[in-house]
């Protein structure tokens, strides 16, 4: 058994991690260039952590997820184009939309073990792809959801068209929210969803209700996840019928097997790994980049258990046996 599971969270941040915050503020000054880039990888790593909250702590399996992201992009969309445009406010509807259907389809998932869970969050996934292609006079459908138009943030910053309000927009939201899953995961509440994932029928023994357990992360997973998607849409100010779509669910597990489950970082370096990665790729060879995001995620799997996060952990685990010898 991992002995870190055996240790008790520590919430006090280590030097580490402030460097890694440190690093999107740096290359804001480094990579004036890329800042739509940049942004649009903290926003899917803001995705990638809500899926990681239900997958990596809790054990819950989902292939549609991209259900809670597209709810939240469409939501902020809509508002938009009919004249509700500021940002904020924006992201709370988008959040309460999102976590609201994921508190319906909670009840559908707890009841289930893996195969089931799978099943039903890509039956979900899949039934409000449809309903989105076939209310296109909503939605758009597959023209997009176009015509948006985002007020200032704090009635001061203008969405420019280089993508610096964007950045420090989307730096922020998903600065604050991982301080909250942050504190979540390490909290009584949090150790028990690491009880559930290990060995959920064993739980109820020592007084925790299971499922109340499992609706709670999974409205707060979607509600999180509602929020990427409306930082997506608002940055962005178009709405796409892709971001309820299958493929977007399956890049979000990618990211979480390249970066390491169960650990919140690892869904931020999974996801800009394999964005980074996918605009590289895809800039040298556009016709076979997927043979090689596959082959990176096989060698990832084969060498490094645990994701990147994974195998770097082993590294210093090693280094400090050898300091202690």
């Amino acid at each position: 058994m991992d002995k870190s599971l055996l240790r008790l969270p520590n919430d006090r941040w280590k030097p580490l991690e402030i460097v890694f915050w440190l690093l999107p503020v740096a290359s804001y000054f480094l990579f004036p260039d890329y800042l739509v880039l940049i942004s649009q990888i903290m926003i899917i790593g803001l995705f990638a952590l809500s899926l990681d909250l239900i997958l990596g702590y809790a054990g819950i399996v989902s292939l549609g997820h991209a259900a809670f992201f597209g709810l939240g992009a469409y939501t902020a969309g809509l508002l938009s184009v009919h004249g509700w445009g500021e940002p904020i406010s924006g992201l709370f509807a988008a959040s309460v939309v999102a976590g609201v259907v994921g508190f319906i389809v909670s009840f559908l998932v707890v009841r289930g073990q893996d195969l089931a869970r799978l099943m039903v969050t890509l039956g979900i996934g899949l039934m409000l792809f449809e309903a989105a292609n076939k209310a296109a006079f909503i939605t758009g459908g597959v023209d997009g959801l176009s015509g948006m138009v985002m007020g200032n943030l704090f009635g001061a910053f203008e969405f420019d068209l280089y993508g610096k309000t964007a950045f420090w927009y989307s730096f922020g939201v998903l600065f604050l929210l991982f301080v909250f899953m942050r504190r979540l995961v390490n909290s009584p509440f949090g150790m028990s969803l690491r009880g559930i994932r290990e060995g959920g029928r064993r739980m109820p023994a020592i007084g925790a209700h299971v499922d109340r357990r499992l609706k709670a992360i999974f409205t707060v997973s979607a509600a999180i996840a509602g929020v990427a998607g409306a930082l997506l849409a608002q940055t962005t100010q178009f709405v796409g019928l892709d971001v309820l779509g299958f493929p977007r669910s399956a890049e979000l597990l990618i990211m979480l097997v390249l970066g390491g489950t169960g650990r919140l970082y690892g869904a931020l370096i999974g996801a800009a790994v394999f964005m980074v990665a996918q605009d590289k790729i895809s800039g040298l060879d556009p016709a076979y980049w997927q043979f090689y995001i596959g082959l990176f995620l096989v060698l990832i799997v084969l060498f490094a258990r645990g994701g990147i996060m994974g195998g770097a952990e082993k590294i210093m685990a090693k280094f400090k046996r050898k300091e202690a010898a």
